[in-house]
């Protein structure tokens, strides 16, 4: 598997950057998982909601939300000293996917993140990476109020194999933000014949 290698100016030290996206449907908590992880001041590119865009594009489920990505999130996130995960997350709104081919160059995973109340928003993201063969993981945001159901059940209805990784989260945790990741990098090594990742802080 390659890895980004950067030099980090010290001489000898170098570590190994891992690019990952974060996808899914529009309001399923992407910008808040990005911002709940990470160690640096994210980067957005939030803009708010028009009269326009929402003839356009449903709120339905997130009616509270204002805001939309309309080009990605950036966070980055150190899981050990010799490596770096940066994080992009992509806008939702389908009028935004063409930037998805230029955030998906050089990605080593992807989190699907899903809303249980908005599952069918999932399928346009998981088609995408399966189709380029990105290994990724679905992660369930549970929103307050929200049902809960089994993982087993959601596997079924989003049609995804025995041994995909679903986890559930609260994108506004930055613990449970981590586990994401770090169930992804785990997965991504698995899928390359690697060993996965022990001893993330």
């Amino acid at each position: 598997m390659d890895y980004g290698v950067s030099d980090t100016g010290g001489g000898n030290h170098q570590y190994r950057a891992i690019k990952i996206l974060l996808a899914g449907g529009f309001g399923v908590g992407k910008t808040t998982l990005v911002g709940a992880v990470s160690e640096i001041r994210p980067l957005r590119t939030e803009e708010p909601l028009t009269e326009g865009s929402l003839r356009t594009d449903s709120t339905a489920g997130v009616e509270g939300k204002t805001t939309t990505t309309v080009a990605m999130d950036f966070g980055r996130i150190s899981l050990r000293s010799d490596l770096v995960l940066y994080l992009f997350g992509t806008p939702g709104q389908q009028r935004f996917w063409f930037m998805w081919d230029e955030l998906a160059i050089g990605a080593l995973g992807a989190v699907v993140l899903a809303d249980t109340r908005r599952l069918a928003d999932s399928f346009p993201a998981i088609d995408y990476f399966e189709r380029r063969q990105i290994p990724f993981i679905v992660a369930l945001n549970c929103f307050d109020g929200s049902r809960r159901y089994a993982t087993e059940d959601v596997r079924l209805a989003l049609d995804l194999d025995p041994d995909m990784p679903i986890i559930l989260c609260d994108a506004r945790s930055k613990d449970s933000a981590k586990e994401v990741l770090i169930t992804l990098v785990e997965h991504v090594l698995v899928t390359a014949s690697e060993e996965p990742l022990s001893g993330i802080a």
